[in-house]
């Protein structure tokens, strides 16, 4: 574990963390799980289906540099369920970025299915270009989603933490895509996303946390915007990274 004045670092499997983590330890979740990549399905000549992990191409699959990101399509729609689950237990409310892929989408539909009660607005995030498709007849993909769960439910749309006023933030955000900040990791949000969830969602001093911080640009928005942060890695490489960057944003900010 890693401390600052301002976050706190935990290296480690997001799972056995979350779990060692109280309840209601944050105010705001905003995170971006594994989108399961390199999961592919292939026809088989009976008409039927099956899934396979893909050769991995770094420069169009990889967006890792120690993680397949290709469970089984059951095992990971277990994974996000428990993930979402335990993150409902420790924040009140859950803002989960995710994109619809080949390797993914079926277990998304059904997470979404099963917590359609907690499921309390969805976001669109529409990354004003799109990357070209890396098959034929695929259709070039431009936009994510990022699904917001709340203990209190579907009934009503009200965040009572929210930070704007009445009829000045939508449900489609335009905002490019994230530059990369670390040569091993692709799976980049960028800062403005970050600073859209964290400034219009949580007040200052509350606790933000991200169970997948990545390089930690969850962190540096929480930060710059007076707020508390959890952040939860494997990677080393990437906590080591995402804690300066943190840091640096904090040693700033005084």
């Amino acid at each position: 574990m890693v401390d600052g004045d301002a976050y706190t670092l935990h290296h480690g499997d997001c799972m056995g963390v979350m779990k060692a983590l109280p309840d209601d330890a944050a105010d705001l979740v905003f995170t971006s799980p594994p989108y399961n990549m390199n999961l592919r399905i292939s026809a088989r000549g009976d008409g039927t289906f099956r899934h396979h992990s893909r050769q991995i191409v770094r420069e169009i699959s990889t967006k890792y540099a120690a993680f397949d990101d290709n469970m089984p399509m059951d095992e990971f729609l277990a994974f996000n369920r428990g993930a979402v689950t335990e993150l409902l237990r420790i924040s009140p409310i859950v803002f989960y970025n995710i994109q619809f892929l080949t390797g993914n989408k079926s277990a998304f539909f059904r997470l979404i299915g099963e917590f359609s009660e907690q499921l309390k607005e969805f976001i669109v995030w529409d990354k004003e270009a799109a990357q070209p498709a890396v098959g034929d007849a695929v259709l070039n993909s431009q936009f994510e989603v990022i699904l917001v769960f709340a203990r209190d439910g579907a009934a009503t749309r009200r965040f009572d933490t929210a930070q704007f006023p009445r009829g000045t933030v939508s449900n489609l955000w335009r905002i490019k895509r994230g530059r990369k900040q670390h040569k091993d990791h692709g799976a980049i949000f960028p800062e403005a996303l970050a600073d859209m969830v964290v400034r219009n969602f949580s007040r200052a001093g509350d606790v933000v946390l991200d169970p997948f911080m990545g390089t930690g640009t969850t962190g540096v928005a929480a930060v710059r915007l007076d707020r508390k942060f959890i952040g939860i890695e494997l990677s080393r490489d990437y906590l080591d990274f995402a804690r300066a960057r943190i840091a640096a944003e904090e040693t700033t900010h005084e």
